[in-house]
């Protein structure tokens, strides 16, 4: 079926009173730059609504793209006809023909006045409208309460507009209008899925990736350059941070506290994404952890590795359930990356026995007798590579000595 347009739905940015214009500014701003590819769409605004006239525009490669605006909580591509009643009906028929309904299809029309000087009620539009879709379409059986079929048929002045499907969108608050946060993003399952759920509540993420090379190898960073480059698609773009932490994570496994070991790391991880996020403006940093999922993860290893920072912990996944996380993963296409088997620094060192009640005061005095880790730790940040990722585009590689373009082979 042709369609002239898309309908564009928002739901929680209409009710945040004298913030919803910024926020719906930033939503058409995030749609605006979706359709640079499709050059003769033209866009309408209304209350809680944009209208996407797509002028031969193809719509459902359009509707993909929209999937990924946060803030969007559906879409429903639309036929339009004159607002007069033969227009109207005719245009009801051909809706119902082109979808090709099976025998036995239920349906019911479920017309919406809202052009008060059109001469029929919504009640009378019903029917006006659905006798000649029965009487054309005569495998179509009537249900007002649970139809499989239900076309929607609002007149306006401008206007009707024709519908059926309500495709869901994401949901949530535009991107940014929230503030902005740092993601420890690693090359697991959970992490991607921790800032995906921190953008859908309107934070603007940058990543932070913790490496050991020659430990890990190139593979895993590509790994994770991947990751983010998948969040990108709902970002517009996303800077990933890739920190050099192969002296930290020496100095602590030399220490001989191999259960503490994994607590230790995550506390220097902590205080260098604290730093990065200082510089870059960020207000909070997220995790990807999920209570009691291993041992790093216990109420108690999580209050102790918290501890490392004054900026406020955000945990997306805290009550969730694996299996849900991975059904979110696979849903905004994170998964298949996760499960590529490279290894990255958190699963180097890993004790046989990890502590799941560290003990605060122990760890302190261990930091305490790494007269070098404070410099270790202002040196990882200094080293840090930044990455700028945008979807379909170059990705842009910036170092303290050089600045280098490589090209991202998911988009």
């Amino acid at each position: 079926m042709l369609y002239d347009m898309l309908l564009l739905r928002f739901g929680e940015i209409t009710v945040k009173g004298r913030n919803r214009p910024r926020f719906e500014h930033v939503a058409l701003k995030h749609v605006k730059a979706l359709l640079r590819n499709y050059p003769r769409t033209e866009i309408r605004r209304e209350f809680g609504r944009i209208y996407i006239v797509l002028n031969g525009e193809p719509a459902q490669a359009i509707i993909e793209s929209l999937k990924n605006v946060f803030g969007l909580t559906s879409i429903s591509p639309v036929k339009v006809a004159v607002s007069r009643l033969e227009d109207i009906v005719a245009a009801a028929v051909s809706f119902v023909e082109e979808a090709s309904v099976k025998e036995g299809t239920t349906f019911k029309v479920h017309a919406r006045r809202v052009w008060k000087a059109f001469p029929h009620s919504s009640q009378e539009m019903n029917h006006l409208v659905s006798k000649p879709i029965l009487n054309a379409c005569p495998q179509l059986k009537v249900d007002v309460h649970k139809p499989e079929l239900e076309l929607r048929v609002e007149i306006r002045e401008q206007g009707t507009y024709l519908y059926s499907e309500v495709i869901p969108g994401p949901g949530g608050f535009p991107r940014g209008t929230n503030g902005k946060a740092m993601l420890l993003l690693s090359g697991g399952i959970d992490s991607p899925v921790a800032g995906w759920s921190a953008m859908r509540r309107g934070l603007e993420i940058e990543c932070v990736h913790f490496h050991s090379y020659p430990f890990t190898s190139k593979k895993a960073e590509q790994k994770v350059i991947d990751l983010a480059a998948v969040l990108s698609k709902y970002a517009g773009e996303i800077k990933l941070h890739l920190v050099p932490f192969t002296d930290i994570q020496t100095s602590l496994a030399q220490t001989g506290q191999d259960n503490l070991i994994i607590t230790l790391m995550r506390r220097a991880m902590l205080r260098i994404a604290t730093q990065l996020a200082e510089r870059s403006g960020a207000l909070a940093l997220v995790t990807g952890d999920s209570l009691g999922q291993v041992a790093s993860q216990t109420l108690s290893s999580m209050n102790a590795i918290g501890r490392a920072t004054d900026l406020p912990l955000l945990r997306p996944l805290v009550m969730s359930d694996k299996l849900d996380i991975i059904a979110l993963a696979q849903q905004i296409g994170t998964y298949d990356l996760s499960i590529l088997p490279y290894e990255d620094c958190c699963t180097l060192f890993v004790p046989k026995s990890p502590s799941t009640n560290p003990n605060l005061r122990i760890l302190e005095n261990v930091e305490r007798s790494l007269t070098d880790l404070p410099q270790q730790i202002d040196r990882a940040v200094e080293e840090t590579e930044t990455i700028l990722i945008r979807p379909g585009r170059e990705i842009k590689r910036k170092s303290s000595a050089e600045e280098e373009v490589v090209q991202s082979k998911w988009f």
